[in-house]
């Protein structure tokens, strides 16, 4: 992610605050990483999705 930009997490996470999903975030020089239980996975992409967000995952 660029530098520049701010506040990424901040809104993932009141978008996943909404439907009641808690994270784990890692943040790296190079990147964030945004943990998610398994069991909410599928809920939490469909939610992100819907708000504009593009999702790349490993499972």
């Amino acid at each position: 992610m660029d530098f520049s930009l701010v506040g990424i997490i901040a809104e993932i996470a009141g978008i996943l605050k909404e439907i009641n999903i808690t994270i784990f975030t890692i943040s790296t020089f190079e990147t964030d990483y945004i943990l998610v239980k398994n069991k909410d996975l599928d809920k939490a992409i469909d939610s992100l999705k819907a708000n504009g967000h593009k999702i790349t995952y490993k499972n």
